[in-house]
């Protein structure tokens, strides 16, 4: 599902138009993007949480040449789905 499709679903499902189910989407993202940024967690009852983590810096190796390279440290995005989510799923 791409961005379009989304917004879509999010108008069907919630009687909004797609203007108003875009403007409500780019509000979730700008909010979410601006709470990760400051390092905050976003819990989502039901559906999951991210969070801010950090990888360290590490050794890896070029396939091509196998030579062994270093990898920056970085900040990483990390979703845990929620109990009402997984389930759904499986």
């Amino acid at each position: 599902m791409n961005k379009a499709e989304l917004i879509d679903a999010i108008a069907g499902n919630s009687g909004l138009s797609k203007a108003d189910a875009k403007r409500a989407l780019d509000g979730f993202i700008s909010a979410a993007t601006g709470a990760l940024k400051k390092n905050d967690r976003i819990s989502l009852v039901g559906f999951g949480s991210f969070s801010v983590s950090k990888r360290a810096a590490r050794n890896g190796r070029n396939p091509k040449t196998g030579a062994v390279i270093k990898i920056a440290a970085k900040k990483t995005i990390r979703f845990k789905a929620g109990t009402d989510l997984s389930s759904s799923v499986n």
